[in-house]
């Protein structure tokens, strides 16, 4: 793809990000939505192969269908009160329509089939930018509506979600689907938390974005798609695997990683709201998908195939790349013990 039009692409990404998550009146954040959906699509495309083609396609048409309820909702809540303001959707219809809307954005269960039909299509970096800031506006949403949201449906699409994307994640082999099963589930946690502590919602996006982004760009450095390529390539950097272990182990959730931290903190709320019940449910769902995360951490480092596949030691790296990756492996692993500090800026 051209550079310039690239650039132009991540701008427009970034300016629809914004105007969604600044924006008070519905009409802006429709609009930031829209930008967003239409600048992803190129970069979806971009390699001009009919699986690529097939996803760029299927994520226009569910995030049309998406953005049309947001609209529908927004336009029957002006109706009834009167109000354009986003945080003032106090009709319960409305309410519902916007919670359909955004877990369809999201790639909720049950609007989650979407998703990793389309990340398996799209270039590792696009992938990326899908799972990390693509969900950013619609969470944001959430965030500011969720003082009117019904908590028992929220709390029913979590653990479906999180039921769901560990048990279909089980038997994936390309890796860019066990990272949207990830995703389904994480988004779980989240969903589930966001009536009663929103502020945990997004603590715990942030962290998953940080963690998802480590691996992806990690993937990408060593080139690598599929389970039975990721067992071969420990011979490119081994070093870059092995903390490769460390961010999925993170993502799983295992303590003392820094991915336990937004698990912790969610039970002990649900605890806290009388919703022990949830909280061990979603607890022991979360087993299923540490099952896979574990499987990829084991093809990733402690798989040694007879017949190994001999690469050339990377000599050199792009520069740029490697201290991003540096950074966020880093944060990705050793942020637990200063949970207080991260607890007193949220």
């Amino acid at each position: 793809m051209n550079p310039q039009a690239n650039l132009i692409f991540i701008i427009s990404l970034l300016l629809g990000t914004t105007i969604t998550i600044s924006s008070n009146h519905w009409i802006m954040a429709w609009t930031g939505l829209e930008i967003n959906t239409l600048a992803i699509l190129p970069l979806i495309s971009k390699s001009h192969h009919p699986r690529a083609i097939e996803a760029a396609t299927k994520y226009f048409l569910t995030q049309s269908a998406a953005s049309a309820l947001v609209l529908f909702s927004s336009m029957t809540n002006a109706w009834h009160t009167g109000q354009w303001d986003i945080t003032q959707l106090t009709h319960p219809t409305s309410s519902l329509i916007l919670t359909s809307a955004i877990a369809m954005k999201l790639g909720l269960v049950p609007f989650h089939f979407w998703f990793p039909e389309v990340l398996q299509g799209s270039p590792l970096t696009t992938g990326l930018l899908l799972s990390t800031i693509m969900k950013h506006p619609p969470i944001a949403l959430l965030y500011m509506t969720s003082h009117s949201l019904n908590p028992t449906l929220l709390t029913t699409l979590a653990i479906l979600s999180t039921a769901l994307g560990g048990w279909m994640g089980l038997n994936q082999t390309q890796i860019r689907k066990v990272l949207a099963f990830s995703s389904i589930s994480h988004l779980g946690w989240m969903a589930i938390i966001i009536v009663y502590n929103p502020k945990l919602t997004l603590l715990n996006f942030y962290l998953y974005a940080m963690m998802t982004a480590t691996i992806f760009l990690t993937l990408n450095t060593i080139k690598v798609l599929k389970l039975s390529t990721l067992m071969t390539a420990w011979t490119k950097i081994p070093s870059l695997n092995a903390m490769l272990l460390l961010t999925l182990l993170s993502l799983a959730g295992l303590p003392p990683l820094t991915g336990f931290l937004p698990k912790w903190l969610i039970i002990q709320e649900l605890t806290k709201q009388d919703m022990a019940p949830a909280a061990t449910l979603i607890s022991l769902l979360s087993l299923l998908s540490l099952f896979f995360y574990l499987r990829l951490a084991y093809c990733t480092t402690i798989t040694l195939p007879p017949h190994t596949t001999n690469h050339m030691k990377q000599w050199r790296t792009n520069k740029s790349t490697s201290i991003m990756i540096a950074i966020l492996t880093t944060m990705s692993v050793m942020l637990l013990p200063i949970s207080p500090m991260i607890l007193t800026i949220v």
